[in-house]
């Protein structure tokens, strides 16, 4: 990652550099408490199980793609299944996570590209992933910090949100993005960090109604307001015990 060359006091927000890392760190460690079990939704035992789900995810939502999955990895359990996959039968299975045919077609040139190119196997680095068909930054950052253990920053929808109403960046190319929040915090808890956002942003501050009147973070927040802001209201909008 680029070393950060931020003046110290651009910032969102207008507060100091100094000021913003610290009241990062500190709503980082709040999210901690509220979500201490915040890890990947999509389930899987292998590294190409989390790719394949990962490319699913795309316009879907988790729990759709968990629903689909087991008969999918049943079937196809390895790179070289995808590759001879037949492809109305591959497009049956996955229709219902939507645009199916173009999922589709990247496991097919997935797998063709783990077999030609990398015996098979599912690479552990970002360069070699983004490379692989249907497989961006976001979904190659996803695969190397809960696959293989790289630490990486994951900018869907639901964390570029959120870390914009932070004040944390007001970047919105996902590049960017990751690059300034990244920039917050050490490079060792980026993947833990993504999962605690998402989860925040899932359960509690929603894209058109936040929770704000029951948010931990309100003390911290800069768009407080933005949602109810009375408790018994904030409460009704929580959706501690499932996600989207």
């Amino acid at each position: 990652m680029p070393r950060d060359t931020t003046p110290e006091t651009d910032t969102p927000t207008g507060e100091s550099r100094l000021a913003l890392v610290r009241r990062a760190r500190k709503m980082y460690r709040e999210l901690g408490e509220l979500h201490p079990d915040a890890h990947t939704e999509l389930n899987f035992t292998t590294p190409l199980e989390l790719l394949v789900a990962t490319i699913l995810s795309a316009q879907c939502t988790d729990k759709r793609v968990n629903q689909v999955t087991p008969a999918l990895f049943a079937r196809y359990p390895d790179a070289e299944a995808y590759a001879s996959a037949d492809r109305e039968e591959l497009e049956e299975m996955i229709r219902s996570t939507g645009f199916f045919r173009a999922k589709t077609n990247s496991l097919i040139g997935l797998g063709q590209e783990l077999c030609e190119r990398h015996g098979g196997d599912v690479p552990g680095n970002l360069a070699d992933l983004v490379k692989l068909p249907g497989v961006g930054r976001k979904t190659a950052n996803v695969v190397l910090g809960n696959a293989f253990g790289v630490p990486g920053i994951t900018v869907d929808t639901h964390f570029g949100r959120l870390v914009r109403r932070f004040g944390w960046t007001d970047e919105k190319d996902p590049v960017k993005v990751e690059h300034a929040v990244g920039s917050l915090f050490p490079r060792k808890d980026w993947t833990v960090l993504s999962h605690r956002v998402v989860w925040h942003g899932r359960r509690v501050c929603h894209a058109r109604r936040p929770a704000c009147g029951a948010c931990v973070l309100a003390p911290l927040c800069p768009s407080f307001g933005e949602g109810p802001t009375d408790e018994a209201t904030a409460v009704g909008l929580l959706k501690m015990r499932s996600f989207a």
